[in-house]
């Protein structure tokens, strides 16, 4: 190891030595195995998985035969399929706000750690995050979404393309719309600046009602994505309908 790497090493034991890390969610030591992490084992152990049997298309837990209220009335082109990794409750709950509203983009590799055997990341794919309006990518000075992505990215070896998709307008916050809000709110938000033909995954932090990405694969699809699919960190335990 060149000794500059060394001394940088050595300096990092001290820190954690005299500044013990602790875990963002529950404020317990981490452990010097699991390095420079911001959630612990314990915690990211808590998290609830979605479970199976899910809807084909919209990744909504599926009870028996029963038509699936969340995505019938999607399109029937575009957004081909949406998986998400675990119940937005508790310390997931917490670590999408840290994420999203406290700067802390870092947790989003413990996020892409429990998103990396989601279904739509086999394969060759290309991971889009979806794109913040202006206003409010300055106001937060980051993309969450682009945060989960890299994070993916660097375990899966995908790669991450910011150039194949973009807002076309802004749009007002979804958190307090209802569901034909949300869709109306989003319509025509995005837009393809090129011809698209890989198959593509978009990336986001959660999934409510699936209208933001509902959208965005429109215009995927219309840019001539081979396949539009999706996959977001939390789903919403109650999703409004």
């Amino acid at each position: 190891m060149p000794r500059c790497a060394e001394r940088t090493a050595g300096l990092a034991a001290v820190e954690r030595w005299i500044l013990p890390a602790a875990c963002l969610l529950c404020d317990g030591p981490m452990p010097a195995r699991e390095g420079d992490a911001l959630v612990c084992g314990p915690c990211r152990s808590r998290w609830r998985a979605v479970p199976d049997p899910l809807c084909a298309r919209c990744g909504q837990p599926a009870f028996g035969d029963l038509d699936c209220r969340i995505c019938a009335g999607w399109p029937a082109s575009g957004l081909a399929r949406v998986r998400s990794a675990v119940w937005l409750a508790g310390g997931a709950h917490r670590a999408v706000h840290l994420l999203k509203y406290e700067g802390w983009w870092r947790v989003a590799e413990a996020m892409a750690e429990a998103m990396a055997a989601l279904e739509p990341l086999t394969g060759r794919v290309s991971l889009i995050p979806v794109p913040l309006g202006t206003r409010r990518l300055r106001a937060r000075g980051y993309n969450q979404s682009e945060r989960l992505a890299s994070a993916l990215a660097a375990r899966l070896g995908c790669p991450v393309r910011t150039d194949l998709l973009v807002r076309a307008r802004e749009t007002t916050t979804q958190t307090a719309l209802t569901p034909d809000e949300r869709r109306a709110n989003v319509a025509g938000a995005f837009a393809a600046p090129r011809p698209v033909s890989d198959r593509v995954v978009l990336v986001d932090d959660v999934f409510t009602t699936g209208a933001t990405l509902v959208a965005a694969g429109v215009a995927l699809g219309a840019a001539g994505a081979a396949s539009v699919e999706a996959v977001t960190f939390g789903r919403a335990v109650e999703p409004v309908n």
